[in-house]
């Protein structure tokens, strides 16, 4: 009888063993726009997709590491200690908007957002990059050498990307809050359905 529950308790520690070698981590690293700034975490897109994912992807488990207000330079201050405690399998990278809207210099934004990314890969994990654009008055030029600086990163490295992540919401003021910057609940949807179609192809690479 000991040897038969002895080797019941192995099976069940191999099982539950076999279950957490499986399981994955997708870790969104972000801002405000991922933070469901201003209203119910479960409202914002991340809780929509961690939903969305529970239904047909089960084992992955999201962690949100998002943080309202954050820029590259903090993103990557705290990256590589949330790589190391999540190991994630994917990364959804999307920063740099904040560095915009400070005017902060765009090369440092870009070797940011790239040390991130190496940092990724070297713990392998996949990237999705997400790009997003400032409102007109930055000025023409620095306004389109934000807005292009994700799509020659995407290209340089060979990444997933969403151009913006705020197509067909941005410019609707019923989909957004009133400080013209962030979606509002009946936006996080839309947000969720122009990042997903880039996320899943990585997803079922990995399957």
């Amino acid at each position: 009888m000991f040897v038969k529950r002895c080797i019941g308790f192995v099976l069940l520690a191999g099982l539950l063993l076999s279950k957490l070698a499986f399981a994955s981590n997708l870790l969104v690293m972000g801002d405000s726009l991922s933070a469901a700034h201003n209203m119910r975490p479960e409202a914002g897109w991340v809780s929509l997709l961690e939903n969305q994912l529970s239904e047909t992807y089960p084992e992955i488990k999201v962690i949100n590491a998002s943080v309202s207000g954050e820029t590259t330079q903090g993103g990557l201050a705290r990256f590589d200690k949330l790589l190391s405690a999540h190991q994630p399998r994917w990364v959804i990278l999307e920063l740099g908007a904040n560095d915009a809207l400070r005017g902060y210099p765009l090369d440092q934004t870009t070797q940011n957002l790239e040390t991130m990314i190496k940092q990724a890969r070297q713990a392998d994990a996949k990237v999705l990059l997400v790009g997003n654009q400032i409102p007109q008055n930055y000025g023409k030029r620095y306004t389109e050498m934000f807005f292009n600086l994700y799509k020659d990163i995407a290209e340089e490295y060979e990444l997933a990307y969403v151009p913006f992540m705020l197509e067909g919401v941005a410019l609707d003021k019923s989909l957004m809050q009133n400080d013209g910057l962030h979606p509002n609940q009946d936006g996080q949807p839309i947000v969720l359905e122009n990042i997903y179609p880039h996320l899943e192809p990585l997803l079922i690479k990995s399957d």
